[in-house]
Order: structure tokens, then C-alpha cells, then sequence
């Protein structure tokens, strides 16, 4: 079979394509002249397979869309309170390129701005780097958040470069503030390099799922920023990526994404995949006018608002029920299923916990109503975050407490890691559960 998604994303291109307002940036010469008609969108699901229709392998710069994964770099060398130190997080609700400064703390708003991004360009690197050590850290480090090495057009270098006088002015007004060390033109110089850097809407596409993928690159394999970094790029981009119109794309799309001037747009749905559009004429607020209107279009068929998650609590139990064996004895087996978080994990210790729930089999003359054994069945269960892992774990701890045998079937190891085992509550983890022959079901 054929799959149906890059018919419907072509459908797609070409309802959101069929006419073509906006500008291309007419301040930057070589982006001026782009070629208004190319459009593409690609979606890349967390495993790396990449779905796309229009112009997806058409290369243009990069430009405000490095700026997430700029900070992600700065976060993951110097850490979360040194880059605080120097840019804020808060929304501007101003243009990108505003000459504006916190006023309490002479901070950059945030690093999705253009005085938030020279600053983060700045941080790259020890003190030490000159501006082409500094260039090629990021450069490099963008490479492998795409999944390939990335070049420059040389061509939007130079005549960026040649009209940078805002970004000139940013950062002088950020050195005489001491927001970061060193001369502000090489801030400036290496800052327009990094817009440079060459991509493809697959890139895009690729560097998104990255992000989705919690800092693992789909198709390397090669973690690139931990979760925590991630956590702290996506929360940044909800509420900042799209500058000025942040609050009306946070209501309406509803998924972290980041815009450029050259025609994309980059949006993650973290735990699922990541997207990219791309299509050269602007709003009035710097964003691709197609490329907005296909992540809207793509949020409302999709349901990829990030408010509209779905109830894993109701769904985390797949089935629950009290068999009675040969002997006497009677064994609960309690099987859960998908991505186990708090409110999954909460639902299940309620039931297990439940004195009116299948946790009581009918009354005899053994406490408890003749449970002698859980089974807690995980080989449905994909993963299992940090918080539902310790509250089961001291599940199986307070039913063995309660005098039950308690078995975990877990052949995947999302409960008890090889390198957790030995803590004495993963003695008795099996990969796979016995056949029960012989017990029927009260």
C-alpha cells in the first residue's frame, strides 16, 4: 500500500498555495530576489522517516530559525543560570529586530529576538574562540541537530552582511550594557554567518523531530541536547518564536515553532514529530503568509494543538482482572498500555489501591478477599517518564509490604533498567508472563 500522507500533504500545498500574498525581505538584497513561488512542507515523524510535497529539497538560509537551536547550544555548554544571566525569557511584543532591553536588568527579553540571538551567538564557545572557532561550534552543532553537515550561502552572507546596520546598532547598545565581551562586530559578523547557514525544508523538518525526539537526532541515532535543554528551547519557542504575534499563533496553531525571513517555518510536537513549511513572501511581522497558513492548516486536520492532549488516564489500564488457579489461589494481572506519565500512573494506583475495585476478589476467610499475587503486565507500555516510574515502583513496594507476591512483566525493561536493577524490588521482573492454565477468571 501506498501511504496516504504525501498525497495529503501535496493536498495541502496546494489548497495553501493557491494564491500568494506577502513580500519577500526586501531589506536583505539576495532574499529580495528569491523565488516567490517555491513552497514546500515536510512533517518528520520521531524514528526519522521524512514525508514532504512541493519544493522540499529546494536549499535556502536559515536565518531566525537557527536562533532555538543557537540557544540550545548555549544552554547545553554553560547551563540554565549562566544563560539566564544574560538573556531573559519573557515574551517582547515587539518586532524582532526592536533596539530593546529589559529595563530592570538591561537583559535581552529573550533569545528569539535579535538582541536575545547576538547575545546567545556570543555565549557559544569558551571566552577564548575567535569569531571563526565560534562560527564553526555552531555551525557544527546545527549539522547534527539537521543530521548532515550544513554549508553557508556565501551570496545571503555578503548581502546580509552589507545592510546589517540594525543588528550593528543592537549590539553595540548589548556591549555598552557589558551583555557580552568583545568587539560587536564580530558578534554581528558571526551572527549573520550562522543566518546563513544552508538548508532544506527536510532539514527543517529533521531538526524539529529532534526536538520532538527529546534531543535525539531520527536518523543518527546521536543525542544532541538533553531533555531538559529541549524542555527549555520549546518553552522559549511557545512563547516567543513568533515574535510579535506569538499570542495569536499560541490560540489558533498551538505548537512550539520558530520563524525566518527567508519563508520558513519550524514547528515541533514534542513527543510526535516535527514539521517544516517553506515559501518566500512575508506578514507583516516577518513569517512566511503560506507557511503560517499550512502549520494552521496542518494543526487544525492534525489536531496538533498542544492544548488538545489526550486522557491517558482513562487509557493507561488496557485490562484488570482477579483469575482463581487449580489450588485455590487467585492472581490479579493488571495490563497496561502506552506512554505511562503521572495521570496514567495515578489512575493505576487508584485502581490497585480501590478496596471496591477488582483489587478485592470475592470475600473468603483470607484478608484482602483471597488475593495471594499482582501481576503488573507492562509489555504494552512504550516508555514510562521519571514521575510514574517511582510512583509504581513504590506500588510493587507497598503491595509486597501488604504481604503479596508481586510480579512485573516487563521484557522491555521500562520499569526496571538493567541499570537499576539489583535494588531489591527487581527480583521478581520476568520478560515475558507464564501461561496461566487452569485459572479462570471470578
Amino acid at each position: 500500500m501506498r501511504s496516504p500522507i504525501p498525497d495529503y500533504l501535496l493536498e495541502v500545498v496546494e489548497a495553501c498555495g493557491s494564491d500568494n500574498p506577502g513580500a519577500t525581505a526586501g531589506y536583505i538584497p539576495e532574499l529580495a530576489h528569491a523565488d516567490p513561488d517555491r513552497i514546500a512542507v515536510c512533517v518528520s515523524t520521531v524514528d526519522g522517516i521524512v514525508y514532504s510535497a512541493g519544493d522540499a529539497d529546494s536549499p535556502f538560509s536559515i536565518q531566525s530559525i537557527s536562533k532555538p537551536f543557537v540557544y540550545a547550544l548555549a544552554l547545553t555548554e554553560l547551563g540554565l543560570d549562566a544563560v539566564l544571566d544574560r538573556v531573559g525569557v519573557e515574551p517582547s511584543g515587539e518586532a524582532f529586530n526592536e533596539l530593546s532591553l529589559d529595563r530592570e536588568s538591561g537583559r535581552p527579553l529573550n533569545p528569539m529576538i535579535n538582541a536575545g540571538a547576538l547575545t546567545t551567538h556570543a555565549l557559544v564557545g569558551p571566552a577564548t574562540a575567535t569569531p571563526d572557532e565560534r562560527f564553526e561550534r555552531i555551525r557544527s552543532g546545527l549539522s547534527a541537530f539537521a543530521g548532515r553537515e550544513l554549508g553557508v550561502d556565501e551570496a545571503v552572507y555578503e548581502s546580509e552582511w552589507g545592510t546589517a546596520y540594525r543588528n550593528s546598532a543592537i549590539a553595540n547598545m548589548l556591549r555598552s550594557y557589558a551583555v557580552f565581551d568583545g568587539d560587536p562586530a564580530d558578534v554581528v559578523r558571526g551572527y549573520t554567518r550562522q543566518c546563513s547557514i544552508t538548508v532544506t525544508a527536510r532539514d527543517l523538518a529533521l531538526m524539529a523531530a529532534t526536538l520532538a525526539n527529546g534531543g535525539v537526532q531520527p536518523s543518527t541515532g546521536r543525542r544532541v541536547a538533553s531533555r531538559q535543554v529541549v524542555r527549555q528551547v520549546l518553552s522559549v519557542m511557545m512563547s516567543c518564536g513568533m515574535y510579535d504575534a506569538a499570542g495569536d499563533w499560541m490560540s489558533t496553531v498551538g505548537f512550539p515553532a520558530k520563524s525566518g525571513v527567508s519563508g520558513g517555518v519550524l514547528g515541533t510536537l514534542p513527543g510526535q514529530f516535527g514539521i517544516a513549511t517553506f515559501s518566500p513572501r512575508l506578514d507583516a511581522h516577518g513569517s512566511s503568509v503560506r507557511g503560517v497558513r499550512m502549520c494552521t492548516r496542518l494543526s487544525a486536520d492534525m489536531g496538533m494543538h498542544i492544548m488538545d492532549a489526550p486522557e491517558p488516564a482513562r487509557s493507561a489500564i488496557r485490562r484488570d482482572r482477579v483469575l482463581r488457579g487449580p489450588r485455590g489461589n487467585t492472581v490479579r494481572v493488571c495490563s497496561l498500555q502506552g506512554t505511562l506519565q503521572f495521570s496514567g500512573a495515578e489512575h493505576v494506583l487508584r485502581a490497585l489501591s480501590d478496596s471496591d475495585g477488582p483489587y478485592t476478589a470475592p470475600a473468603g476467610d483470607r484478608p484482602r478477599g483471597r488475593i495471594d499475587s499482582v501481576i503488573l503486565d507492562l509489555r504494552r507500555v512504550h516508555s514510562v517518564d521519571d514521575v510514574a516510574e517511582r510512583m509504581l515502583r513504590e506500588a510493587v513496594r507497598r503491595l509486597r509490604l501488604d504481604g503479596l507476591r508481586v510480579t512485573v512483566v516487563d521484557p522491555e525493561h521500562v520499569l526496571y533498567p538493567h541499570h537499576r536493577a539489583g535494588d531489591g524490588a527487581s527480583d521478581a521482573v520476568v520478560p515475558s508472563l507464564a501461561p496461566l492454565d487452569g485459572y479462570r477468571r471470578l
